[in-house]
């Protein structure tokens, strides 16, 4: 599904997290990861499942995760003009 189907029938949001870490070598460590998807807000799946995968197949151990979400397009983004341009 495009991403503009989502936004409009599904209220998708363009959802974005920072994942704190715990760097594997140097485990006193914390390291950082922006990450960004459409997401349904606020049960968030798409970033559970993200999450899943981190814990199950990665070895940086999560230390926080910080998630904003945000509403491309609402109705009051949208306006009509009684403007005609001829560009010649």
């Amino acid at each position: 599904m495009a991403n503009f189907e989502k936004q409009i029938i599904k209220d998708y949001r363009l959802t974005t997290a920072e994942i704190i870490y715990h760097m594997p070598d140097y485990p006193d460590f914390l390291q950082s990861y922006i990450w960004q998807e459409y997401d349904i807000s606020p049960k968030f799946p798409v970033l559970h499942n993200f999450l899943t995968f981190w814990g199950r197949e990665l070895d940086g151990k999560v230390h926080s995760v910080y998630v904003a979400s945000k509403k491309l397009i609402t109705s009051g983004d949208t306006k009509f003009y009684n403007h005609e341009l001829t560009l010649q």
